[in-house]
């Protein structure tokens, strides 16, 4: 007779736990797209999808981490709120660049963090350092002044060398060919909240080229005559610059001068198709040569922003509201039933950190206002 103390019925026993926890953890990613109801309209990707670790994903993407050797730290932080909240179970690879090669320390406190895949790279000399057509002396002189001057990293030579990378040269990298989209990720940040589907799986399938989660106004002594450049841009391009655009949230008078508005482009959820289009390659070829970015102190966050307002539909551009984020400085922190829901840690009432409930908020407030793309034009799918 078969007991509970029956070798044959312990094996029995032990097969079907297994099994079944087997079952829990590892559902076929196929079934993420699926999410379509009767109406046809695509709903949210909930967490019962698993993406196992080394298994092909159903969008080639990855986490961008432009790192020192020093940050490891910091990128342990990091990295855990980002398996925690999210790629525990979605396991995307990461995909670290430095100006430096790496240091094995830094690979082992990093590789640690994660059962995804980890990809390490050096930035080419030519990609971090002054084009030909730049003047290095004026450089220095301009970066004297601006620190003098008091204006946010106006003296940081490598900082410049940065937002250039961050603007241009990023996605050129040789690691980076192998995907399609990319999510920025940086020292010191924090999430807020689970993240309970795919927001790469989400933009993919309704053809969305720029993912954000925090619009805040520029520091205008940083771009004195960046928007005098852009200008000239258009007027030499306009067979670029689509009639159904995002413009009015970066130019409230149509073109003539700009309100400061940006991405915060610490956190950006990017189609890298849109970076290596031709509107924008030859956009930042042009920024480039204007010298600004060595000049002035011309960032990455309004170089892609602008980019997008003059290129993207609104439906094209997404704002992540549901995702809750903080960059020292300032937190996005989602309302209501999203809240609760994602077990969210923030208070998006607290008018000391969160963008949107501070004066400094109002540019993500306002993409709201932005006049919908008329139906028949759109080149998003919305819902």
């Amino acid at each position: 007779m078969l007991t509970l103390r029956s070798p044959l019925v312990r094996y029995l026993l032990l097969f079907v736990v297994v099994f079944g926890l087997y079952g829990l953890l590892h559902v076929n990613y196929d079934s993420a797209t699926q999410y379509i109801n009767s109406s046809g309209r695509l709903q949210t990707f909930k967490r019962k999808v698993s993406y196992r670790p080394g298994d092909p994903k159903p969008v080639k993407a990855c986490f961008v981490i432009l790192a020192r050797n020093q940050d490891w730290r910091s990128l342990r932080e990091s990295m855990k709120q980002m398996e925690d909240r999210f790629n525990h179970q979605f396991n995307y690879p990461y995909v670290f660049l430095n100006d430096q090669p790496f240091t094995e320390e830094f690979k082992n406190m990093t590789q640690s963090m994660t059962l995804a895949d980890v990809h390490y790279g050096q930035i080419p000399e030519e990609q971090w350092s002054y084009p030909a057509f730049i003047d290095q002396q004026k450089a220095r002189e301009c970066r004297e002044k601006m620190d003098k001057d008091g204006v946010m990293y106006g003296g940081n030579e490598s900082y410049r060398h940065m937002c250039r990378f961050e603007s241009g040269m990023f996605f050129k990298h040789e690691l980076l060919q192998q995907f399609d989209f990319y999510w920025r990720l940086e020292p010191g940040i924090q999430y807020l909240c689970d993240i309970t589907y795919d927001p790469f799986l989400y933009m993919k399938q309704r053809n969305i080229k720029y993912g954000w989660t925090i619009g805040i106004y520029e520091l205008m002594n940083t771009v004195p005559t960046l928007w005098n450049s852009v200008k000239k841009f258009m007027a030499q391009h306009p067979e670029l610059i689509p009639e159904h655009n995002s413009l009015w949230w970066v130019s409230r008078d149509n073109g003539t001068s700009y309100n400061g508005c940006h991405f915060w482009s610490n956190f950006e959820i990017a189609d890298l198709t849109f970076y290596r289009s031709e509107p924008y390659s030859k956009f930042f070829d042009f920024l480039d040569r204007e010298g600004g970015f060595f000049y002035e102190r011309w960032g990455d966050a309004p170089v892609h922003s602008i980019a997008a307002a003059l290129f993207l539909q609104k439906e094209e551009v997404h704002w992540f509201n549901d995702i809750g984020y903080l960059h020292p400085g300032w937190q996005h922190c989602p309302k209501g039933d999203a809240w609760k829901r994602n077990r969210c840690t923030c208070n998006p009432d607290d008018t000391d950190k969160t963008i949107t409930a501070a004066g400094w908020g109002k540019c993500s407030r306002e993409w709201e206002l932005l006049p919908d793309t008329p139906a028949e034009f759109r080149k998003a799918r919305l819902g």
